[in-house]
């Protein structure tokens, strides 16, 4: 998009949401017909130039809280008591949530390391700007390709910084490396190194679960890994990935050539950021967010109602 089109968007749009004209003010102020300044509003929204938030009252069921606190040894668990059914609304303000406590707990001079992911996305989308606190932003895991930008961990931490008054320390290197071995000289590079570090002394991590669904992986969508692979893992007892590492359901790593290709933090280094948050939901990783828990990575959990009671009742059964 052309900066001159995209200076029209902004105008336009801060004309009708934030001075109040009507369409056809704009139109007769600006020279356009009524029809072309519904368009451009319409075009404004849709690339996220004009953004609109609903500020939906945030409920919390506490009882549910305490059981997840209770059952996996968590700092803490966010539990978002929402009776709507629509998975884009429960995420946009578990995003709302999350930040709304992330906000809470950030201290001046502090270092928050981000991984990429959708949840990661509506998490940072909710962040106030703030002058009040300065905190850098350290990408904890490496960029994925371009078709997938928007929700990327390089884009994310930039945003991030942006809202927070911090600087940002990029991870200058792909998520995946062709091998192992590759993988290990990549790490050893200076500017990559400088950042691990940076995320290895985070005070606190913010990351999603994600699951095996073929159909909907990002490593799929990026051609990193093929819907085959995912299968096979799937197979071998592989349940979801965080901070682009495979597990299985008992929370052990998978021992797999893709973990060894990943360039980010290491299981054990997420373990020992004391304030690492997750935030996932939906019945389809119920089992990715069980096997997250058992990781011992995550200290905090940011879920809806309806994914913590299914994975609270997944563990019992699992127990007998």
């Amino acid at each position: 998009m052309k900066d001159s089109h995209h200076q029209l968007l902004a105008q336009i749009g801060s004309m009708y949401y934030e001075q109040e004209k009507s369409q056809n003010d704009i139109a007769d102020e600006l020279g356009l017909s009524r029809v072309k300044v519904y368009r451009l509003l319409k075009e404004a929204r849709e690339n996220n130039i004009v953004k609109i938030v609903i500020g939906w009252p945030i409920e919390r069921d506490n009882a549910v809280e305490k059981q997840l606190c209770d059952v996996f040894k968590l700092k803490k668990a966010l539990v978002l008591s929402s009776k709507n059914t629509d998975e884009t609304v429960i995420l946009s303000r578990l995003g709302q949530m999350t930040a709304n406590f992330l906000e809470m707990i950030l201290e001046d001079g502090m270092t928050l390391a981000v991984c990429l992911g959708r949840s990661t996305y509506e998490v940072i989308n909710a962040v106030k700007p703030t002058s009040q606190v300065h905190v850098n932003v350290a990408q904890a895991m490496g960029s994925i390709p371009f078709a997938l930008q928007d929700i990327d961990s390089a884009a994310l931490a930039r945003q991030l910084a942006q809202k927070l008054g911090g600087q940002v320390l990029y991870l200058t290197s792909p998520l995946m490396a062709n091998s192992p071995e590759e993988a290990a000289v990549l790490r050893r590079q200076k500017s990559i190194e400088l950042t691990l570090n940076a995320s290895r002394k985070a005070d606190i991590l913010l990351l999603g679960i994600g699951n095996l669904d073929p159909n909907n992986s990002r490593y799929v969508q990026a051609d990193m890994i093929s819907a085959d692979q995912i299968k096979t893992m799937e197979k071998d007892g592989t349940v979801g990935d965080i901070g682009g590492l495979f597990f299985c359901l008992d929370g052990s790593f998978h021992q797999c050539h893709i973990n060894q290709s990943i360039i980010g933090l290491t299981m054990e280094e997420m373990k020992q950021i004391p304030n690492t948050i997750a935030v996932a939901m939906g019945p389809k990783k119920t089992r990715a967010i069980l096997g997250a828990l058992k990781t011992g990575v995550i200290k905090i959990l940011s879920t809806d109602i309806e994914t913590a009671t299914a994975v609270l009742k997944m563990e019992n059964e699992t127990q007998k």
